[in-house]
């Protein structure tokens, strides 16, 4: 049995890292790890630029989730340089889906894109 493939590995590392809070709370370690166009959609549909998130998320202002926790994390490229992540995060009672693109550039593999769907788990799921 095989794990997944390099990019996919390393967009899931470091989708990992970005939900430990000290990468959250560290303009240093969100700029290793966002690329240059980065932007999100969050769970309320509003539309994040990757200047403002960091601002935003190292200044403390911003109204954490509390601890996430995810679950069902799969990835698949979609070419050479683009991976597609798809996963569930849990916190607080609140349920989101969540996408991102993740692309490969000099620096390794960036975050470009990430867009959080609230849903309420249905029985058994």
């Amino acid at each position: 049995m095989t794990g997944p493939a390099p990019g996919v590995a390393a967009a899931i590392e470091g989708e990992l890292r970005l939900l430990d809070p000290l990468v959250r709370a560290s303009a240093d370690l969100l700029d290793q790890v966002l690329h240059p166009d980065y932007h999100e959609v969050d769970s309320t549909g509003r539309h994040w630029d990757r200047a403002t998130i960091i601002d935003l998320l190292v200044s403390g202002l911003a109204p954490g989730p509390g601890r996430l926790t995810a679950s069902r994390m799969s990835g698949i490229h979609l070419a050479d340089e683009l991976v597609h992540l798809t996963f569930d995060t849990e916190a607080k009672g609140r349920r989101a889906h969540r996408s991102s693109l993740w692309r490969r550039t000099a620096a390794g593999w960036l975050l470009y894109y990430h867009q959080a769907t609230p849903f309420e788990a249905a029985p058994g799921y």
